[in-house]
């Protein structure tokens, strides 16, 4: 019978004895959620202020979205309720978003806000090596995949979204995804699914440290040459016209740092005791430490989740930017199929796994759709407004993606010198590029403890029954989470890979896989499996696979 269960935490189970898991549900009965009154502290009403304990196992509460449900049976009392603004949804390498919810279990939200939601739950940090990705799968190859990839990622969420009805008998009314691949897979499809949430959690993480560490070195750089009238320009390759395009990795050519000042020769002392403590690999990544490592040992995330408006901002102007360059420098496009030549990528290419890889997590809401889809007004226009968030998001990227390859000056310039972080082909002295890592520094900060946070309560909660077990339990876990994102930022900073092996690994099982999987396995026990059913979702699962094996093959 335990595995007909929904997965409420252990740390709820612990602190709510009077919560009944079993049986069917009564109908208008109301059965509150109890905090115990040792987790109540100070002199006003028990009504107005909770320990960090409940508080804490409160927002858990409130992502999973257990206390809910539309038979009304599970209402929690407004003293356990966290206010609106502590309310929100995780995004793997996204944000904290924010929305309302009501304690009928019926949302209020209108289309337009919850197309939005998704829209801005699914922008994420893969935005910055689209381009990049773009080049490695060949233009006119690279936008039919970026097409086809929406519509594939958008189906398998459909069927996300659509496998609690496959389950009858049971009110599923309240469960997530991972509980449904508890129901059909057992303890399996509960550890499975665990392990691949975090591992997208954890390589967004990793992604952010990296992408921190280049945003506050060239902040640094910027301040630094303004003060002394220095041109970061003048010592790499970059074009002649201008509005400055620089190419700090020419192909063919290794450098191990590309952007590191370091490497440019002068005989200032000044300005080489600078770039000494100032190094993009051996310095910044680590001065980030002093920086991020008390903000992960916060008990409660909802501080940062207030600045979610940040990443709206940041994409906002990202687009801004990306059509502002474009109309300075102007198209350069040719056309060769299967050949590079002149300066210009072929039209296909045989890396074009690694946009793949990276479309597999740029278009990843699996993990969250239903809840976000739960607070929508009309629950019958679920899947019209996800499959036009989806668009959004799909013309969102191929602006961004088409628009910085195409005004990317060559013949001047080779394609391939396009960088994983298509920020780092602006100069550190262009001022549009400055005020986007600004954005993008400070945005990231705000979100990056959300993400452990998140981390935490998946990891921890389920392997101790607790969100905050003790403080050597959190520390030590944000030790390592911390020397991840240190190591490969001095070692391997390369943000496109790091997402297209993160993102082949997490759609493998919640994209490909189980989405598959469940919805054959439901047809089958109707007996209404049809062998072109069979063969189209074996074939997703092959091609989840194959994009896997592919990241470290290609």
């Amino acid at each position: 019978m335990d595995d007909f269960e929904p997965l409420l935490p252990d740390v709820i189970t612990d602190k709510t004895p009077d919560v009944e898991h079993g049986g069917k549900p009564e109908l208008n009965s109301r059965r509150p959620f109890h905090v115990p009154r040792n987790n109540l502290h100070g002199n006003m009403s028990p009504n107005e202020q909770v320990t960090a304990e409940a508080s804490a196992m409160n927002s858990r509460i409130q992502y999973y979205s257990k206390l809910t449900t539309t038979h009304k049976t599970l209402v929690p009392p407004h003293h356990v309720i966290p206010s609106e603004e502590e309310i929100y949804v995780y995004s793997p390498l996204g944000s904290a978003l924010q929305f309302e919810s009501s304690i009928d279990g019926f949302g209020k939200n209108p289309s337009i806000v919850t197309i939005f939601s998704i829209w801005n739950t699914m922008m994420g940090t893969s935005i910055l090596s689209l381009p990049w990705a773009l080049k490695e799968a060949g233009f006119t190859f690279g936008i039919i995949l970026i097409i086809l990839m929406s519509m594939l990622m958008l189906y398998c969420c459909y069927r996300v979204v659509k496998s609690r009805q496959t389950i009858v008998h049971i009110d599923t009314s309240s469960w997530e995804f991972p509980d449904v691949c508890k129901y059909y897979f057992g303890s399996f499809g509960q550890w499975t699914s665990l392990f691949f949430s975090l591992i997208s959690l954890y390589g967004a993480m990793i992604v952010y440290w990296v992408l921190m560490s280049n945003f506050l070195y060239n902040t640094g750089i910027f301040i630094y040459n303004h003060v002394h009238n220095m041109s970061e320009v003048n010592h790499v390759l970059s074009t002649n016209g201008s509005y400055k395009v620089i190419c700090p990795n020419p192909p063919g050519v290794h450098v191990i740092n590309s952007t590191d000042m370091s490497i440019i020769v002068s005989n200032d002392t000044a300005f080489h005791e600078f770039h000494k403590w100032w190094s993009k690999t051996n310095a910044v990544p680590f001065y980030l430490i002093l920086l991020l490592l008390p903000l992960l040992g916060f008990k409660s995330a909802s501080f940062f989740a207030r600045f979610n408006i940040l990443g709206t901002i940041s994409v906002v102007y990202l687009i801004i930017l990306v059509t502002l360059k474009a109309a300075q420098q102007g198209f350069h496009l040719e056309f060769h199929w299967f050949e590079s030549t002149n300066n210009f990528v072929a039209e296909f290419r045989i890396s074009f796994p690694h946009l793949t890889g990276v479309l597999a997590l740029a278009f990843f809401i699996h993990n969250c759709a239903i809840t976000l889809l739960k607070n929508n007004q009309h629950q019958e226009n679920n899947i019209r407004d996800l499959s036009i968030a989806y668009l959004l998001v799909g013309l969102t990227y191929l602006y961004v993606a088409v628009m910085t390859f195409a005004a990317f000056p060559s013949p001047e310039l080779p394609k391939d010198c396009i960088e994983p972080n298509f920020l780092d082909n602006l100069s550190s002295n262009d001022i549009t590029a400055f005020i986007s890592r600004v954005f993008l520094l400070f945005q990231m900060t705000t979100v990056y403890p959300l993400l452990g946070y998140l981390i935490r309560v998946q990891l921890l909660g389920h392997l101790f029954g607790k969100v905050y077990p003790s403080f050597v339990h959190v520390f030590v876990l944000n030790i390592v989470i911390v020397c991840s994102g240190v190591l490969v930022a001095k070692f391997y900073p390369n943000i496109g890979s790091i997402i297209r092996y993160s993102g082949a690994t997490c759609g493998l099982a919640f994209v490909f896989v189980y989405p598959s999987l469940i919805h054959m396995i439901s047809l089958q026990r109707k007996g209404q499996l049809s062998w072109p059913s069979t063969i189209f979702h074996c074939f997703l699962m092959v091609l989840g696979v194959a994009n896997l094996i592919a990241q470290f093959l290609i």
